[in-house]
């Protein structure tokens, strides 16, 4: 009797083990199988975008405010600035804020409103904060000088060409837009932050495609965000948002719950990012990824079924090197790089992925890697402080803020 009851309890373990294994193999497949169908629908809404692109109404330029927070300096900086001041525009003028009147990037805006002095340029600095996020603060008070009911936010890393404003401000003629947001691709220097910047051609922007053909994009980056002052005016003003980590998420989130329609421009950003060390681009990547999980968190888990390189890989060695193991790898692999190639070189003409595109199935692992340490805690650094991130994305303060004399470049 006792013996047939083990050899029961034996057949009923292997039988839970044999069905264990079958959900594991069953559910990697379904992540490899819905990777190739991500990355398919990714081309197709890719060829979709660039194939509507916008016509120029050389008539609409209405006069714009550009407000440019600023902290801290590299060896790009005075080019990055330098060329929203070289635009073929009738009226805008620039509003530098800056938090710290000693940083060290008022040497260089002082040098542009010397070699601009035509333009109206203006600089705000103050060490009052909003709240937690002082890039916030900065746009605040620059905004305070502005002369323009179309408000421009820009990042100091980024840099355009002279047809920028002309272009970025076309979808505002319909007065359903509340705001614009725009695409970008990255120049990046230093192997560290080149191999960061391989997973936005290929991996983070057509993800937005995506979802912009899926759904209309509800968000902004914070490479352009064009909105309306009325807009701004009615989510509450910058201090609606000064205590969020992605503040361009909610600059463009904030608009569609109040009815506006946001819209993805398709002039084309350069992002320019300087040499990072391991540790500061590791920082830079958890702290962007927590905040995108923290605003979206069902968007960001469904990327599960978007990390097709590594669920066809793990099936391979869970099926032991099997023919259909390799059939699974070699079509989700050939797939991924082509949507890749499509949208990273064909599509964006992105430097990164022209030149990196070989190592797109190894930054996918470091991506997977990234994606699952994201989940753990929720604290981030940022700007050499640590903070907590609340569920709803908001930054609570952990660390006090450095004496300002110290503050330089951060990332």
């Amino acid at each position: 009797m006792v013996h047939s009851q083990r050899l029961i309890l034996l057949i009923v373990g292997a039988t839970g083990q044999e069905a264990l294994r079958l959900f594991v193999l069953g559910l990697l497949l379904l992540l490899s199988l819905s990777a190739i169908a991500y990355y398919g629908y990714a081309i197709y809404a890719a060829n979709k975008f660039f194939a509507d692109s916008s016509v120029c109404d050389q008539a609409f330029h209405p006069p714009i405010s550009i407000l440019r927070p600023i902290c801290g300096i590299d060896s790009k900086t005075y080019e990055n600035l330098a060329s929203f001041c070289q635009q073929d525009y009738p009226e805008y003028q620039i509003i530098f804020g800056v938090q710290d009147p000693q940083d060290p990037s008022m040497e260089v805006v002082r040098q542009i409103i010397k070699d601009f002095s035509n333009l109206d340029i203006q600089v705000t600095a103050s060490l009052h904060t909003l709240g937690t996020n002082h890039k916030v603060s900065n746009l605040a008070h620059a905004a305070t000088k502005a002369r323009y009911d179309i408000l421009l936010l820009a990042d100091s890393d980024v840099r355009v060409e002279s047809d920028y404003l002309s272009r970025v401000i076309q979808p505002l003629s319909d007065p359903a837009v509340g705001v614009v947001t725009c695409l970008y691709r990255s120049i990046a220097q230093g192997w560290v932050t080149t191999l960061e910047a391989l997973s936005t051609p290929t991996d983070f922007l057509p993800g937005v495609l995506v979802s912009t053909a899926l759904e209309g994009i509800k968000f902004a980056m914070g490479q352009t965000i064009v909105i309306r002052r009325s807009v701004l005016e009615e989510i509450g003003g910058f201090a609606a948002i000064a205590d969020y980590l992605a503040d361009d998420f909610q600059l463009g989130f904030l608009p569609t719950q109040a009815g506006y329609k946001v819209v993805l421009s398709d002039y084309l950003i350069d992002h320019v990012m300087p040499q990072s060390a391991i540790a500061e681009s590791f920082h830079r990547q958890t702290r962007w990824l927590v905040g995108i999980r923290a605003s979206r968190p069902w968007g960001y888990a469904g990327l599960i079924f978007t990390h097709g390189t590594m669920s066809s890989l793990l099936f391979l060695l869970a099926t032991g090197g099997s023919a259909l193991g390799w059939i699974v790898v070699s079509a989700t692999w050939i797939m991924r790089l082509i949507m890749a190639w499509f949208v990273g070189i064909r599509c964006l003409g992105d430097p990164v992925a022209q030149k990196l595109f070989w190592l797109v199935p190894l930054r996918d692992g470091m991506s997977f890697v990234l994606w699952g340490y994201s989940f753990i805690g929720n604290t981030v650094k940022w700007r050499d402080r640590q903070f907590r991130l609340t569920r709803g994305g908001k930054l609570v303060a952990l660390t006090p803020d450095l004496p300002k004399q110290v503050k330089t470049i951060a990332g």
